[in-house]
């Protein structure tokens, strides 16, 4: 089988991004499986797609024709054709993590000598902003590296080094997602109810807020994660009395006291820490708590020099066992679920009590 002289790494020519793009594009128009695109190429393709934007339905058109003319072909030629080409783009846009075996070639070396000519990664990041031609270019003499050069280097690293590594597309999921779950609670997009009581003269607010009957949209909102549970006191106490009933809440109250040391004053930190070691660390604790052997050490070596945050560690382990563990048994359990369900089912009724109450005030 003979190569396209097209393909020949002899020509020493290195591929242009737009003839990567064109490529990429006649894979996803042909419909079979072994033509479907990894995933690295997927994401080569969509950033190719953004970088060059304006001139993409010209390098669509471009893939289209090359795709009718390859369909004219026969059969096993264009399966050698796919395989070549295929093979081609393996060598010059290899797999992440994978060594560029062009950069190795004693030609390809030599002409990395020679300013003129600078290599384009994937992604459209070059190191100056001169172009660069297909055609084979004779190599210069080799010349010694310059502070200038050097300079360059560091730049072009440091712009690599702050580039992320999240995709865009993920990130703004993410925040769409977060934005749509908090969209009834952010007062500036649904207005509250009952009113502002900082912004009317109504203090309905603060009545439903003492109460020891949260509401459902109160309930619904511990659904979201355990730092809601944490920070809503009727939410922590719902969460207690659930570990009470699973013989476990020594852990929320090792996290509580914890929480409650970064707030003492200087003079009781010593005497407070103390405590907390004898209360849920120290052999034969009454209220022993369950730490892996790591963070059991770096605590121990922290209560030597006691301060606010002695037990950092501990609680951070902690905070994760409940979290794994106890928070999804919790959203389970028949007291969550019957709550939830009670304020469902009682929403006119607490329409009724708060209507009730507007008119008392």
């Amino acid at each position: 089988m003979n190569e396209a002289p097209y393909f020949w790494p002899s020509n020493c020519w290195e591929p242009e991004n737009t003839d990567y793009a064109i490529y990429l594009c006649k894979r996803t128009m042909q419909n079979k499986a072994r033509l479907e695109l990894a995933d690295y190429e997927a994401e080569n393709l969509a950033r190719l797609q953004r970088a060059f934007a304006r001139k993409w339905e010209f390098i669509f058109m471009q893939a289209e024709a090359q795709v009718k003319i390859d369909r004219k072909k026969d059969k096993t030629e264009r399966k050698i054709l796919d395989s070549q080409e295929r093979a081609f783009w393996d060598v010059h846009r290899p797999v992440p993590g994978c060594v560029n075996t062009t950069e190795m070639d004693i030609r390809k070396c030599r002409r990395m000598k020679n300013p003129q000519r600078v290599k384009k990664s994937v992604y459209g990041v070059t190191e100056d902003n001169q172009s660069q031609s297909p055609a084979h270019i004779p190599s210069q003499p080799i010349r010694k590296t310059t502070k200038d050069d050097v300079r360059k280097q560091i730049s072009f690293l440091n712009v690599q080094i702050d580039r992320h590594c999240l995709k865009m597309s993920k990130v703004a999921e993410s925040l769409i997602a977060y934005s749509e779950q908090y969209t009834d609670y952010d007062p500036f997009i649904t207005p509250a109810e009952p009113s502002n009581p900082w912004i009317n003269d109504d203090a309905v607010f603060w009545d439903l807020e003492t109460s020891k009957e949260p509401s459902q949209h109160r309930v619904k909102r511990w659904g979201f994660s355990i730092d809601e549970v944490l920070k809503d006191p009727v939410g922590r106490d719902q969460f207690f009395r659930f570990l009470e009933s699973e013989f476990s809440s020594e852990n929320l109250r090792f996290w509580l006291a914890v929480q409650d040391l970064k707030k003492q004053p200087f003079q009781d930190v010593a005497t407070r820490v103390e405590d907390i070691w004898q209360e849920f660390l120290a052999p034969g604790a009454q209220s022993a708590i369950n730490l892996d052997s790591h963070s059991y050490e770096i605590t121990s070596q922290n209560v030597k020099d006691p301060g606010r945050y002695t037990y950092e560690d501990a609680q951070e382990h902690i905070y994760k066992l409940m979290k794994s563990d106890s928070y999804a048994r919790f959203l389970r359990s028949n007291a969550y679920q019957d709550l939830l369900l009670a304020k469902k089912k009682g929403k006119s009724l607490a329409g009724k009590r708060l209507t009730g109450l507007m008119q008392s005030s």
